[in-house]
């Protein structure tokens, strides 16, 4: 990819190539790739490609573009002519809008001539803006493997069926109301998924897919399925979970190679003994043993809601007229009280990564959770449904209070939050009541007391100091409006250490707003405490100010000599007409207004420090995280018995949600085509009281064989935040500023690799192994181990598209819990050995690769069999000639 990357940046945007070029490009398309996706223009790489080089572009195998290019639809005009192209990926979702949500792609339809591509064999349109399946698709006549999931699509084309050689179809959140009986005609088709659809029947000849071996029909309108399900003999896992089903055929159980039945969240009220029985049935969410309610009987007293608790993983459920509740597997909680939909509705949701570009927090704003999305947006329900949201317990100095922060599509609005601790658990959680779902999100703010301000006048005073009030007089406005007050205690011994002067003192900050662009008809009266050690007695005029600040807290103006003062033996008391920051000041300092700011600035900074340790077992992997000062070396305690590595860094101070970035130096890389690398670089954005934390695989260009590579890892500040006080910002600008630390990294002589000595590894011993057969080609021990470098995190979810049960892998996970490299080889080869006679296990091994989203690997996995069937071929060849050549010499010998 690096020789592709060069060949596509050959000419710049004035169309101006380098020398070398062509030469280049015909050695980059060898290998009959092209990657597009990762870039922006990706579509424009291609056009320019097409018109410089159509002789070899034309014989590309591997083509992927993102639908997000605005340039796609020129793009598919060319694409028919790539007779040879046997892979093509057109997926959206390459970008994100405002909030953070992928966007889909603009594909709708397909040029008729589509149809010509012959050797096309997997086609994947996720991700796009498809209503109708495009009828030029039917007749791709070598097409195994078809992804239109994510679309719009309302039904599949009568014909459907013809499609002889599907064996992977997924079609997951479209809209899909029915199917056409031709799916049963699909003979060889051996993955279905239907997930996330409005199917309510399935037609009869679903039963015919006998080659079936996972069908998911999760999270549709099913209440029954057909009994002909019972002849797919070849299924192992069947997905049933987040539908209507009152009943199920008890000839399920029957089927001899079934390893998972998940009937969780239906209406199941009674289920056959028969599939009770079954050990990996899961039933959970169901209304087991209660009986329906008489029409004599007072309905609020005998029913009881629907529970449904959805598995890591899942993404919807659906709530109808009767209501329900509802239980996440990160801890979330939803009641729809009975009614509050008037029909069946399939509810979306997801967790994000806050993003500081749309998710904006105010001054002294702390974050406390990840931001819950929920759909469909703007739905209006018929009564408020309830959502309890767990959240970190803040840790700040101040008072403050902790509310769910909801986006309305305009801007940020805090909701009436209640908070409670659990029992048990001993976890925090805020609950909430909406009439429509959107962007949620929990944050801890100052507190804040309001009131509606009549034209007679009113009083509103501080709940967390009740000597500041705020007195409203008669008249004061002509239309009722409401105003916020919010009180920020600032102590003598922060306000000493900040500034490294005694003789400074304050009383609390002071923040008042309003709903209305218009200054008060009269002045409003204002009592603050006098600073601490101050009175009315000792109090000496000359060296008290009072400050107004921006709303941005930038510029801290004395408008001591604007406004009449009062005092008591206690309080100041002062009149103005408009709202915003008022802080009183007591000092010999002539000029308070910059002391003021830099108090403030500081105020809103973190202290924290950087570490950067590597796992003992595989000092590969690196953990960096940033933790607040006062966690370090409780973290640090925590993970001592995996880790290892230097000091933390010096301390360093952030603002809450401010991105920094680390970067490996030093002959150290990492993945580049990971989606938190930009240029190069890992991206962070520092909250406070979320884990900024991340464990990565780093590596070395460098051979190392020979020796240790003495690398570093260096943090740096991103952009400057918008927020920033004006002296933090100056201070921040120039490439030293935005260096933050650095750590030394050390990765040690390398070992043998797997494949060049693949005897007892890891504390493991693997007989030899030959997957598949001669024809096909064989994958061998030491291919599997090249395999297995580089499978990472994604083991879970191969191993269960590979047929591994869950209770499997959780053994595997538990018995090598300290090592990812174990688990990885544990669940590898378990599998491995189970399949070894079977002679479809290397395909089925490529398509769960594929399915888990691992199509690299799969590629590597192919490419392997394409040389080995190529060895395979050439020995045949040999072996005729020279027993041809044999027969010849002994004719001629008589």
């Amino acid at each position: 990819m690096q020789k592709m990357a060069e060949l596509l940046g050959l000419r710049d945007e004035c169309g101006e190539g380098t020398s070398g070029g062509p030469a280049l490009a015909g050695s980059c398309l060898a290998d009959n790739r092209l990657n597009l996706d990762v870039y922006p223009d990706g579509c424009r790489r291609f056009l320019q490609l097409f018109k410089e080089q159509q002789g070899e572009v034309v014989q590309v195998e591997f083509l992927r573009l993102s639908s997000n290019d605005c340039l796609l639809d020129t793009t598919l005009g060319s694409l028919p002519h790539l007779k040879h192209l046997k892979s093509l990926v057109l997926k959206g979702g390459h970008a994100r809008d405002e909030f953070g949500s992928y966007q889909q792609g603009s594909l709708t339809s397909l040029p008729p001539d589509f149809g010509n591509l012959r050797c096309l064999t997997h086609l994947d349109l996720s991700f796009n803006r498809l209503s109708t399946l495009p009828s030029c698709i039917l007749h791709l006549p070598s097409l195994r493997v078809l992804l239109v999931s994510h679309n719009s699509l309302v039904t599949l084309p009568e014909d459907f069926g013809c499609l002889s050689k599907l064996t992977f179809f997924s079609a997951m959140k479209n809209q899909l109301k029915d199917l056409p009986r031709s799916i049963g005609e699909l003979s060889v088709l051996q993955d279905l998924d239907l997930s996330e659809n409005a199917l309510e029947l399935l037609p009869e000849e679903v039963g015919n897919l006998h080659n079936c071996t996972e069908l998911d029909l999760s999270g549709n309108c099913l209440s029954s399925i057909p009994d002909s399900l019972a002849n797919l003999k070849s299924l192992r896992r069947l997905h049933l979970h987040s539908n209507r089903l009152v009943t199920v055929p008890a000839s399920l159980a029957s089927l001899p190679n079934l390893s998972r039945l998940d009937l969780q969240n239906n209406c199941l009220r009674a289920i056959p003994a028969e599939i009770q029985a079954l050990p990996f049935v899961h039933i959970r969410g169901n209304p087991l043993g209660e009986t329906e309610p008489s029409p004599q009987a007072d309905k609020s007293s005998t029913r009881r809601l629907q529970r449904l608790f959805l598995a890591s993983g899942e993404g919807s459920f659906t709530v109808t007229s009767e209501g329900c509740r509802v239980v996440l597997a990160c801890g979330i909680h939803f009641y729809f009280p009975p009614g509050a939909a008037s029909d069946p509705l399939r509810i979306y949701f997801r967790s994000l990564t806050p993003d500081p570009q749309w998710v904006k927090l105010r001054h002294h704003d702390v974050l406390l959770s990840r931001v819950l999305e929920l759909q469909p947006h703007g739905v209006q329900f018929q009564q408020e449904v309830q959502i309890w949201m767990p959240y970190i317990s803040p840790q700040t100095p101040h008072q403050q209070e902790v509310v769910v922060r909801t986006f309305s599509g305009q801007g940020w609005s805090d909701l009436r939050t209640r908070v409670k601790q659990k029992r048990k658990s001993k976890k925090c959680v805020a609950h909430c009541c909406v009439l429509h779902f959107s962007w949620f999100l929990v944050v801890s703010r100052l507190v804040q007391n309001e009131c509606k301000v009549p034209a007679e006048g009113t009083l509103l005073f501080s709940s967390v100091d009740p000597n500041i009030k705020v007195i409203f007089p008669p008249g004061v406005t002509r239309e009722p409006r409401s105003v916020k007050l919010q009180v920020l205690p600032v102590s003598a011994e922060e306000i000493q250490e900040i500034t490294a002067n005694a003789g400074c003192r304050a009383s609390p900050l002071l923040y008042l707003s309003q709903d209305s662009m218009v200054d008060f008809l009269k002045p409003v009266r204002i009592q603050l405490p006098l600073p601490p050690g101050v009175t009315g007695l000792n109090l000496d005029r000359s060296r008290l100010h009072i400050l107004h600040g921006d709303l941005e807290g930038q510029t801290w103006n004395d408008i001591t000599s604007e406004v009449v003062l009062e005092f008591t033996h206690l309080y100041a008391v002062f009149e103005v007409t408009h709202f915003s920051w008022y802080w009183l000041w007591y000092t010999t300092k002539t000029y308070i207004g910059g002391i003021a700011k830099k108090v403030y600035e500081r105020l809103r900074l973190y202290q924290v420090n950087f570490i950067a340790l590597q796992r003992k077992k595989d000092p590969e992997q690196v953990l960096l995280q940033c933790v607040p000062k006062h966690k370090v070396w409780s973290v640090l305690k925590k993970l001592q018995d995996r880790y290892r590595g230097p000091e933390p860094s010096d301390m360093v101070e952030m603002f809450e949600g401010e991105q920094f970035f680390a970067a490996f130096e030093r002959g150290i890389s990492i993945d580049m085509d990971r989606p938190d690398c930009v240029d190069g670089r890992l991206s962070f954005i520092f909250y406070s009281h979320l884990k900024n934390m991340k464990e990565i695989y780093v590596t070395s260009p460098v051979d190392r064989k020979g020796q240790a590579v003495k690398g570093q890892v260096s943090f740096y500040r991103g952009a400057v935040p918008d927020s920033i006080p004006e002296d933090a910002s100056r201070r921040r600008k120039g490439p030293d500023s935005l260096w933050l630390a650095t750590l030394p990294i050390k990765l040690p002589q390398l070992k043998p690799r797997w494949d060049e000595n693949p005897s007892p590894l890891y504390g493991f011993s693997f007989p030899p192994l030959n997957l598949g057969n001669a024809e096909t080609g064989y994958l061998t021990q030491a291919n599997l181990l090249s395999i297995a470098r580089r499978v990472g995190a994604d083991w879970q979810s191969i191993g269960l598209n590979l047929g591994l049960t869950y209770q499997q892998i959780e053994r595997i996970r538990y018995n090598n819990r300290e090592d990812l490299n174990k688990q990885i080889l544990d669940m590898l080869f378990s599998w491995a050995q189970q399949n070894s006679e079977d002679p479809e296990c290397v395909s089925k091994l490529i398509a769960a690769m594929k399915e888990s989203g691992r199509q690299d690997i799969a590629d590597e996995v192919e490419a392997i069999i394409e040389l080995g069937r190529q060895k395979y071929s050439e020995s045949i060849r040999r072996v005729g000639l020279e027993q041809e050549s044999s027969t010849e010499d002994s004719a001629t010998a008589m």
